[in-house]
């Protein structure tokens, strides 16, 4: 059975032995406990451009979705390290996850922003080109960006997350694909979708190669402030592009744009274990609206609901 809805409204992530999944009205982050049970967290959810339309305009809406898609990411998280650290007493408030995030992103814009920057000022004098100059710059920040998810993908942690990643894109490609909501209907599924957040991170890195073009190649300082200004716009096309390349039959030079981005989820993705399909098929179920939600008879049975 297909359901009549845009596909662009349910989406998610992973979190700490878990899965968040967004609907159109409502968001669920299932984690599972160590006594094997699973606990979920929903609540409603009303986006910014329902209030304030100009909010969902082209370009403007890239960079709502992304602040928007952080707070939420925040939330989930929050709830998530709470039900990992119930055994130990200890409650996280969303404050330092917020403080976390902002030293998160602090460290992204010095390695993937600042560092880029100081290498070219190093070799900008053997370049002649500005637009070699600034495809230069790209490839330092894909090399970068990628040594990094190699490198903390062997941390044992974080591939469960990447695990849980999986089952996220298994998930919603199954739903997308009108398959039936079951473990062993979802299993055969790619673990690769293109809206994922690492494929947006690429198209951030393409883009911002062909907005920087138009500036030359000013000192360190003013490239590193110029970055951080172009950011929204960056943000905003490529959400656009990204929206464009996950359609099912998108414009062949997108489809060959996003294909990177593809490459790149082999290193954040994992082949997820039976219960980690399991937590990610009960997020789903939960923003599901009720008409589509009782029109599977595969829902998983007997979870705990709190």
């Amino acid at each position: 059975m297909r359901l009549v809805q845009r596909i662009e409204n349910y989406g998610g992530q992973a979190v700490i032995e878990g899965v968040m999944m967004r609907g159109r009205e409502v968001m669920a982050t299932a984690v599972r406990r160590d006594d094997d049970q699973i606990v979920v967290d929903r609540r409603p959810v009303a986006p910014w451009s329902k209030r304030y339309p100009v909010l969902a305009w082209p370009l403007i809406r890239g960079v709502v979705a992304l602040v928007d898609s952080l707070a939420i990411g925040v939330q989930s998280l929050v709830f998530s390290a709470n039900v990992a650290a119930a055994d130990e007493d200890v409650e996280i408030k969303p404050r330092d996850m917020a403080l976390s995030m902002i030293l998160a992103l602090a460290l992204a814009l010095v390695f993937f922003v600042a560092l880029p920057a100081g290498i070219i000022r190093l070799v900008q004098g053997a370049v002649e080109s500005n637009l070699l100059l600034n495809v230069l710059e790209g490839l330092i920040k894909v090399a970068i960006f990628t040594g990094y998810l190699a490198a903390i993908g062997l941390m044992p942690d974080i591939r469960r997350v990447f695990q849980y990643h999986g089952a996220e894109h298994k998930v919603i490609n199954a739903f997308e694909g009108g398959a039936d909501l079951s473990v062993e209907a979802v299993r055969p599924y790619s673990r690769i979708h293109p809206r994922c957040g690492t494929s947006f991170i690429f198209f951030v890195l393409l883009v911002s190669i062909f907005v920087f073009s138009f500036f030359g190649r000013p000192p360190f300082v003013q490239r590193v402030l110029i970055h951080i200004a172009i950011l929204p716009l960056v943000a905003g096309l490529s959400y656009e592009l990204i929206r464009a390349s996950g359609r099912p039959k998108p414009f062949f030079l997108l489809r060959w744009l996003a294909q990177p981005g593809w490459w790149l989820q082999r290193l954040t993705t994992r082949e997820p274990d039976d219960a980690q399909l399991e937590v990610g098929l009960r997020a789903l179920m939960e923003v599901l609206p009720p008409e589509a939600r009782h029109s599977y008879s595969s829902r998983p049975k007997g979870l705990h609901v709190c």
